[in-house]
């Protein structure tokens, strides 16, 4: 939800459209510096989220971020960029930042794991130990050079880092689709989340990002579509909402949308049609 006007505002959105959890960006994605959360900024956000009855929220860290880079200058920008992130979501009771692993950028697969692995780490260690925000590592295409479009992958890094309790896994509909796992049949489905099961673990997977995919299956390209008007189909996300394992997990539209926001309220419409 956009959060123009001040942070508290994504509550009214959410509200309007009928949406049960929210994720938000906590300042401008597409900028390094970005000014401290004042005082004001922080109160009338732990307002609105309590008078919006606790729903489940995250925070969508920027997409300037690269923790699988091997240069040290955006490595040191991205590492503290993610720092001030976990001490803003702190501040405002945002228990979990969504973020892209990164990309190694032809360094080759496992030098990036360990790249990510390290910075990861270390913005951990700068946030402090009251802090406690948790990170959900999200399923990516697998374009270019990206690092995370495996569920081998995402689980190596969560196994590798000193903050295992503190990570864990997004799930992006269209990504996974796009990366090569199927979720269009029931056999499909059934047999992406055996490889969940035995890669990350079920208890790992926190947060769902629902988007169609513009592309098919295992094409690589990160193109979202509104709910059934995509490669996945109905049938996917009809097998997903009513699998009683995820049946209490935060599902987060990031389908096209415009500013009245119509776009969401007919997805959302879509998606409860589904339910059985």
């Amino acid at each position: 939800m956009s959060v123009s006007g001040g942070l508290h505002t994504a509550f009214s959105r959410m509200e309007r459209v009928g949406a049960e959890c929210l994720q938000v960006f906590t300042r401008n994605q597409r900028q390094w510096k970005a000014p401290p959360l004042n005082d004001k900024e922080i109160n009338l956000f732990r307002l609105r989220y309590r008078e919006s009855g606790r729903p489940p929220v995250a925070s969508h860290a920027s997409y300037l971020i690269n923790l699988g880079t091997w240069k040290e200058e955006l490595a040191e920008k991205s590492v503290a960029a993610l720092a001030e992130e976990l001490d803003r979501c702190h501040h405002l009771s945002i228990p979990w930042i969504v973020i892209h692993p990164g990309s190694h950028g032809g360094k080759g697969i496992q030098k990036g794991i360990e790249r990510v692995i390290r910075n990861l780490d270390q913005a951990f260690e700068r946030s402090g130990p009251r802090n406690r925000v948790g990170i959900l590592l999200e399923t990516v295409a697998g374009q270019g050079t990206a690092i995370g479009s495996t569920f081998q992958e995402l689980s190596s890094i969560i196994n590798g880092s000193s903050f295992p309790s503190r990570l864990g896994v997004c799930v992006d509909t269209c990504h996974i689709f796009s990366a090569g796992y199927d979720i269009s049949s029931k056999k499909a489905y059934e047999k992406t989340k055996d490889e969940i099961e035995r890669t990350i673990g079920l208890e790992k997977v926190r947060l769902f990002h629902l988007n169609d995919s513009q592309k098919g299956l295992g094409a690589r390209i990160d193109r979202h579509e509104h709910i059934g008007k995509g490669r996945i189909g109905l049938s996917g996300f009809s097998l997903l909402l009513n699998d009683p394992l995820w049946a209490e997990h935060p599902m987060i539209l990031e389908t096209p949308k415009g500013k009245e926001q119509l776009e969401d309220i007919e997805n959302l419409k879509v998606l409860r049609s589904l339910l059985k």
